[in-house]
Formats: structure tokens, sequence, C-alpha cells
């Protein structure tokens, strides 16, 4: 199992507009983010995970060639807004749909999005063409199995989502925009290898997790690795990082781990 980190940042990305002169140290280029995404490799099945306005870009410069399965962890913008960038692998499907996987609500919400990718006829070369799928707990592919939780963001819930490859048994948990872990997540993310977890800033949020509670949350699942995603302006990778637990790091845009 493969994960590139397409994207580690916030909705507003890192520099942002009218960049503040304190925070990250942007000669760093690990300080650089665009909005979240990442892709993940099962056994040579192409899985993505929510579409950042920067996706485009996101898959050119981490070579990303091929999509079977999309995931959205939830509706909001700087995680649904580069779906239209999903025509280029329906052409190289030769047209075919991409499966979208989503809550009920977020699935309606990129009907109203991209109502001209939601039909049932066959689509012309050049133009996206989704199949709407409810996520359920558990999908099961050929290559293993991707389970599912929802997770609290404010006022709305995400995807929380456990990766299990069937040939090496290699397992990942991705916890994305979430305030915190339910009890049915700690009990998914049992044995993981590696986790993947929202860890916004070093302040309170009142609907990510903060640092100091991603931390926490990961030292009660103990995972081998764990990397933080997510971040905003205020993170800078090599304070940050320097600053926390054995085993426990910061992802960054480019980041890639096998598993």
């Amino acid at each position: 199992m493969k994960i590139v980190f397409l994207g580690t940042g916030t909705s507003q990305g890192v520099p942002m507009i009218a960049h503040p002169g304190d925070g990250c140290d942007l000669e760093n280029p690990k300080n650089w983010r665009t909005r979240c995404s990442a892709h993940i490799e099962m056994d040579g099945h192409h899985i993505q995970i929510d579409a950042a306005p920067e996706f485009r870009l996101q898959c050119i410069h981490n070579d990303i060639k091929a999509l079977d399965t999309f995931i959205l962890t939830h509706a909001h913008a700087d995680h649904i807004m580069g779906m239209d960038d999903l025509r280029r692998f329906c052409d190289l499907k030769d047209g075919a749909a991409i499966p979208v996987y989503s809550a009920p609500k977020d699935l309606e919400r990129i009907a109203a999005i991209f109502p001209y990718a939601v039909h049932d006829d066959p689509v012309p070369k050049g133009y996206p063409s989704f199949d709407l799928i409810e996520m359920p707990g558990v999908l099961e592919l050929e290559e293993g199995r991707i389970e599912s939780t929802p997770l609290p963001h404010g006022p709305v819930k995400v995807l929380g989502l456990i990766f299990t490859e069937k040939k090496s048994g290699k397992k990942l948990a991705y916890f994305t925009d979430c305030k915190s872990l339910t009890e049915e997540a700690y009990q998914l993310a049992e044995g993981v290898d590696l986790l993947v977890i929202d860890g916004l800033r070093q302040s309170e949020h009142p609907s990510h997790m903060n640092i100091t509670e991603a931390v926490a949350c990961a030292q009660r699942i103990q995972a081998p690795k764990t990397y933080l995603t997510h971040m905003t302006y205020s993170v800078d990778h090599t304070t940050t990082e320097a600053s926390l637990p054995e085993s426990i790091f910061l992802a960054y845009d480019g980041l890639e781990l096998s598993l």
C-alpha cells in the first residue's frame, strides 16, 4: 500500500492571500501547502480521497496517472471544488464514469455543484462522469477493504476512512477535518500501520483538532507512525515537528509513504 499526500493545507492554503509576516518559514518548501487531499494505491487499485481546488496541479506534480475510485470525506469547498478535473481520468478509462463514494448529503452537494457530470447517458471525450454511490460501512474491493465511520466536524460529519490491503495485510487510517475521534473510530484504527490525522494548529479550533488533541489521539491508537495533516500557516514544519513525540510527524505536500 502507498499513500501520496497531494495537499496538506487548510481551506486558505499556505501561503494564503495577504500572508502574515509571522508563522511558518516560507523558505522551507515543506511549508508551502495546497488544500488537503491524498492518493492511495492499494495493490494497484488507485483511490483518491477528496479533490482540492489545486487537484489538477497536484496530480501533475505527483505524477498521478490512474484513478479507479473516488471518496469525498465531506463537501466543504476545499475538498470538493477540484472534482471537475476528474474528467481526465474518465478519458483515460474510455469515458467510463468514476465511482464516487460519500455520505448521502454530500452526494447531494456533488450533484448540485456538478449536475453535468451526473447522468445515465454516455459522455463525449473531455467531460466528467460521476457514478454517485453512498459510502457503506465496509466497501469490499478485490484488492482490499475500506471501512468508514462518521466523525464530528463542527455542525457536519466527515468520513473517517480505514484501508486494509488484502495482499499485504497493511492497514492505514485517514482521519481529516475532525474535532475528535469516536469510540468506533478508535476500534477500527486498532492495529493500524499508519495513522493520518487532522492537526490544524497549536491553538484550539471549534471543528478541528489542534496539535495537542491530535497527538493525544495518536498516542491512544499507538500506530508505528502518525502524520498530521490539514495544517495552517502557523505550523512551521521544522520547529513543530521537533516538538512532537517520537513516531509522530508532520506531513507535507508530495510526501510519499509505502507500507
